[in-house]
């Protein structure tokens, strides 16, 4: 493999003609630039010029040289330049998050992406745990949580907090223990979480979200408020994903006398650097939560 830097000290000689201005160019000896060619010429295993005296023309492998190597150069040149390019509104930004802050922050940042074409969204939607995981195995930029990670190489920082929210059908004014136990539960994998937190604050008869009976169960975070809109039970669920609700009109939102919230976390990898192209994104969702 031809040594870049004798190379490239090659053809500086050639375009400036002389040894002596290559060398103050470069900021060598004029020994040093000739011992470079020599080295070159080695490497190469053919003479590259015919020396008389100060001067020198070229060989026809040095000419050959001269065209390829500083087409080399100059791309080399251009990768550097590219590979320490920070753009902030271009490039891949990888985000996972719970439903419910997802269905809050997705539509804003695709309005971003439509701002800035280049810029591209890869949006996940899962529970704390992958996302937890996704971040600890660089499998995403950045995370939102609701709740803090244990492990050692995610870095999580809180940002913003999210009501809880009961939701029965729009029938209800203001239900009672005994009207939460005739309507059911309507279940989600952090059904049992959120109503434990919510109702176990508000409700003294409260143990666990099994003393209702199960009226149905969705693991699609814009789906579990289709079943409390037709009558069928109540949930708890965090206020993004009810605000995201399209039928506001067929359910109600009951503000119970204690109100609880989740702390929401933005994680991300400990030991990387934030691309700028991260942080235009973390600063616009920071606008929404």
């Amino acid at each position: 493999m031809i040594n870049t830097t004798w190379l490239h000290t090659y053809c500086t000689l050639v375009e400036v003609g002389h040894f002596t201005r290559t060398a103050e160019r470069l900021h060598m000896t004029q020994s040093g630039v000739s011992q470079q060619v020599r080295k070159l010429e080695s490497q190469v295993g053919i003479p590259l010029l015919v020396r008389e005296g100060k001067q020198f023309t070229l060989t026809d492998a040095g000419e050959r040289l001269y065209k390829e190597g500083r087409s080399v150069i100059q791309a080399l040149a251009n990768l550097a330049q590219r590979v320490g390019e920070d753009p902030p509104f271009q490039g891949l930004v990888r985000i996972m998050s719970p439903g419910s802050v997802g269905l809050r922050l997705y539509p804003h940042l695709l309005a971003l992406q439509k701002q800035h074409p280049q810029l591209v969204i890869d949006y996940r939607f899962a529970p704390n745990t992958d996302v937890e995981n996704a971040i600890a195995d660089d499998g995403v930029d950045i995370g939102f949580m609701t709740s803090a990670s244990s492990r050692e190489e995610v870095r999580c920082q809180p940002v913003a907090t999210e009501a809880l929210l009961l939701v029965t059908p729009a029938a209800v004014a203001n239900p009672d223990w005994a009207q939460l136990l005739e309507l059911g539960f309507i279940d989600h994998p952090d059904g049992s979480h959120h109503a434990g937190l919510l109702l176990g604050a508000n409700y003294p008869e409260f143990e666990n979200s099994s003393m209702f009976e199960s009226r149905g169960f969705s693991n699609q975070i814009s789906l579990i408020l289709e079943p409390v809109s037709m009558g069928l039970g109540f949930t708890v669920l965090p206020a993004y994903a009810v605000e995201a609700f399209p039928k506001p009109q067929r359910i109600k939102i009951h503000h119970l006398p204690k109100p609880v919230s989740e702390t929401l976390y933005l994680a991300s990898r400990r030991d990387k650097p934030v691309p700028s192209r991260v942080n235009t994104v973390m600063s616009e969702a920071s606008k929404w939560l």
